[in-house]
């Protein structure tokens, strides 16, 4: 009977702990939210504005159309001008220096740096006796200027000959002697000529071409000034894309004498830059096409080629009149390798010495055209715009062996 009042006792207890977490579970839930209140109107704000405008405009009094003052329509209107803009000017003209006889008129400036040969020949062939060791002092002397093995030898064979003939001895006598042998040499006779008037058509078409460093492109454009002065109109054609200012060089030489440049992308095709520098010039109708190329490595078989694939390209139009390969005279007896493998390239027609002032030797000349067999047609004297010059066996002769 215990058992039971303490099992009912002990239900009552835990009903009633139940009950009390039931009713606080319900206390603490929230109430709904109250009904929302109806909101204010008010005006809306002014538009954003920027500077002066930003703050909120204020009404202001607004005139009517009557009250506004209209201008007399007997008063003139004044219009302002457009402000004048100021055209750079063209670059001026300029008139190069006529090609004949500036060799002569440069001689004095070769005559420095080369007469050392003349002058070295002169004093061994004034001895009082001239023996074997003479001979050789000859032989060394025309071998140091660069004059070349087999040619050294020729003429010392004849200057022996015609001494020992001859006896001439006196110092006038020796230098005519060396005069007339140097320029059986160097060849009096020779037609140097830049083939730039071909026989039925327009225009003549000029290649240059050569290796880096020699002064390709600043030769190409003193020859377009060399051109210009003996009265010929010119078109340049900056086939040099790989270089980079190349074509801006060419086309200021251009510029400055009147001729047209045309020229490409960088980097682009330079068979397709001379191409249409020809097709230009046959529609212009310009006396002469120059095209400068890209500097070769004569090393270079690719490079070779794609010159070789210029001259093909060219000649679709017509055929070269010169291919002229420019030389730096300072490397003396080493141009002669890269002459060689570009004669086997290209035709070449015609020889330009570079940089012959200076410490250059001048039996280069000699020696470049015995290799070649194509004469020395020009000759670059130093860095002015005129410096250029046809070459002229007797100046330059007379320069070597000086006065």
């Amino acid at each position: 009977m215990e058992t039971i009042i303490l099992a009912v006792v002990i239900a009552v207890v835990v009903l009633g702990a139940l009950g009390g977490l039931v009713v606080g579970s319900r206390r603490r839930r929230p109430l709904p939210p109250p009904p929302p209140s109806p909101p204010d109107i008010t005006a809306p704000p002014a538009e954003p504005h920027v500077g002066e405008e930003a703050e909120t405009p204020r009404e202001e009094t607004r005139r009517t159309i009557e009250e506004v003052d209209l201008p007399d329509a007997s008063s003139p209107v004044v219009v302002e001008e457009p402000p004048v803009v100021e055209e750079i000017p063209a670059p001026a003209i300029e008139v190069p220096e006529p090609t004949a006889g500036r060799l002569v008129r440069l001689r004095a400036r070769l005559s420095r740096s080369q007469n050392a040969l003349g002058k070295g020949l002169l004093t061994l062939l004034s001895r009082e006796h001239l023996d074997e060791d003479t001979w050789e002092e000859v032989e060394d002397t025309l071998l140091t200027a660069d004059v070349g093995v087999q040619p050294t030898q020729e003429l010392v064979e004849r200057l022996r000959e015609r001494v020992r003939v001859l006896g001439t001895r006196t110092p006038a006598e020796l230098r005519t002697l060396l005069r007339e042998e140097l320029l059986t040499l160097v060849g009096a006779d020779v037609d140097r000529t830049v083939r730039t008037e071909p026989d039925g058509r327009k225009p003549g078409i000029v290649m240059v071409v050569g290796v880096n460093g020699t002064g390709k492109t600043t030769t190409t454009g003193k020859l377009a000034r060399v051109l210009v002065a003996d009265g010929r109109t010119v078109v340049l054609g900056a086939a040099d894309t790989f270089r980079a200012a190349a074509a801006d060089q060419l086309q200021t030489w251009g510029e400055r004498v009147g001729a047209h440049t045309v020229r490409g992308p960088e980097a682009g095709d330079p068979a397709s830059v001379a191409f249409d520098a020809v097709k230009e010039g046959k529609e212009m109708g310009v006396d002469v096409v120059l095209i400068d190329t890209a500097g070769r490595l004569h090393t270079k078989t690719g490079l070779m080629d794609e010159l070789g694939k210029v001259k093909r390209v060219v000649e679709k139009h017509a055929p070269l009149d010169e291919v002229l390969l420019v030389l730096d005279a300072t490397t003396g007896q080493n141009g002669l390798v890269q002459a060689r493998v570009f004669a086997e390239v290209v035709d070449i027609s015609g020889i330009v010495l570079t940089k012959l002032d200076g410490t250059a030797k001048g039996g280069i000349v000699v020696a470049v055209q015995r290799e070649l067999g194509v004469p020395v047609k020009l000759i670059g004297l130093g860095e002015g715009a005129d410096d250029l010059a046809p070459f002229e066996p007797e100046a330059f002769v007379d320069a070597l062996i000086g006065d």
